[in-house]
């Protein structure tokens, strides 16, 4: 790439590799040219682009780890000249009562100086919105919506205000869903009052993309924002950016397809009886199989039974289980090291499935997506065309063309995502 020419303008922090491909794809949709780097790079950004989102795996971890990485990422993208910062979390705004969403927040405010941000996972594309403070995801309430069964952030709470305050010091607000109707002026005067009122942290309702747009340019020149993906799509207007086709350009797609599934949501699991009945190849891997060191000798099972099929077209390797399997595994293995295995072989059957000849790449799954894209040492993604709201090819370069891969969120995505999603690459 050439040198830096665009001037860095937004610089994003997200807690997951999903998350960060999701938020990445709203910004190049709305005319920025994004890279998304894997975790804190050690040098300069050398990239002609508009935006750097830098993807951390810190949704889970301990909130202290969360918080080191995020400040990392923060150093960095201000040492690049970034004029805002945006630390983008799920849509389903997951996060256990203690963090890490808080926490990480605080540490962001306290680091740029900042005493008031918003917070909204806002994504109507998706089917989450935000009502009087209430999460819903389609047309329930998040706790409703088969969150409340994730195996690591089980969301069984759906009022955001409530959810926010549990995980933060600062005093939490909301702004309504009439006040985001009457737009950019009427949004100031509640930020004012809200501050006045001692609130650091200031819930936003969106109902629509409509709301997302009108909200964008009372955020212009806050320096941080929180959000899920749905805020970006009012952002780059703030910086005098329109919707382009070149922001989305990757090289041309060649190579074998395969897809691999960790993801447990309700989502992935109606996508994976999708694929099946096409009757293209797919493969379970069985979490309790891996278990006293048979991981390698799974692995191996799996990319032998892949390497013949994989020129007939995409295949499939899968752990995706029904909510009661997972809780029966987990009671066996601990929550911990059930996910842990799962992951590290998973990534291990991606480096192997490239290793055979894969540059065609589809991973459902927000800590599936960070293991593989680790296992496979990618350091940085071009973001390329939509599949599905939120989510993007890219490209990572690399040898013999690099990899083209997308990083499905569990719950993105429509019911034939699996086969489509090799359909919409040029």
């Amino acid at each position: 790439m050439s040198t830096l020419k665009l001037g860095l303008k937004l610089g994003c922090i997200a807690d997951d590799f999903t998350g960060a491909t999701d938020l990445a794809n709203n910004l190049v949709r709305s005319g920025m040219r994004v890279v998304q780097t894997i975790g804190v790079p050690t040098a300069p950004l050398a990239a002609d682009v508009h935006a750097v989102v830098v993807a951390l795996k810190s949704r889970t971890i301990p909130a202290a780890e969360a918080i080191a990485q995020s400040l990392d990422a923060l150093k960095w993208l201000q040492a690049q000249g970034a004029q805002q910062i945006y630390f983008k979390y799920c849509s389903t705004f997951d996060s256990t009562p203690e963090g890490n969403i808080g926490p990480v927040t605080e540490a962001l405010m306290d680091a740029l100086g900042c005493d008031f941000t918003i917070a909204t996972p806002a994504f109507p594309d998706n089917g989450r919105t935000v009502f009087k403070g209430y999460l819903f995801a389609g047309n329930v309430l998040l706790n409703e919506s088969g969150m409340q069964n994730h195996p690591l952030t089980p969301m069984t709470d759906a009022n955001l205000v409530r959810v926010m305050q549990a995980q933060t010091k600062r005093k939490v607000g909301l702004i309504d869903y009439k006040t985001v109707a009457q737009g950019e002026a009427a949004i100031h005067e509640r930020i004012s009052a809200l501050r006045a009122e001692g609130v650091g942290v200031a819930v936003v309702d969106a109902t629509s993309n409509e709301d997302l747009l009108r909200l964008g340019p009372a955020l212009k020149g806050m320096p941080l924002l929180t959000a899920g993906s749905g805020v970006a799509i009012g952002l780059p207007a703030n910086f005098g950016l329109k919707p382009s086709l070149q922001a989305s350009q990757l090289p041309a797609a060649s190579g074998l397809q395969a897809v691999v599934s960790g993801s447990c949501s309700v989502a992935t699991n109606a996508q994976v009886a999708h694929f099946k009945t096409t009757g293209r190849p797919a493969m379970a891997i069985n979490p309790a199989a891996l278990m006293n060191g048979q991981s390698d000798a799974v692995v191996q099972q799996v990319l032998a039974w892949a390497a013949p099929l994989l020129k007939d077209g995409p295949v499939l390797v899968y752990s995706t289980a029904e909510p009661e399997a997972v809780k029966q595994v987990q009671a066996q293995l601990g929550v911990a090291e059930a996910g842990a295995l799962v992951e590290h072989a998973l990534a291990a059957v991606a480096r192997g499935l490239v290793g055979l000849g894969v540059r065609q790449l589809v991973v459902a799954g927000g800590e599936t997506s960070g293991a593989c894209v680790q296992a496979l040492d990618i350091a940085q993604l071009q973001i390329g065309p939509q599949i599905d709201p939120g989510v993007p090819w890219c490209h990572a370069p690399g040898k013999n063309g690099g990899v083209h891969i997308t990083l499905k969120s569990g719950n993105f995505g429509t019911e034939d995502f699996f086969t489509k999603a090799f359909a919409a690459l040029p």
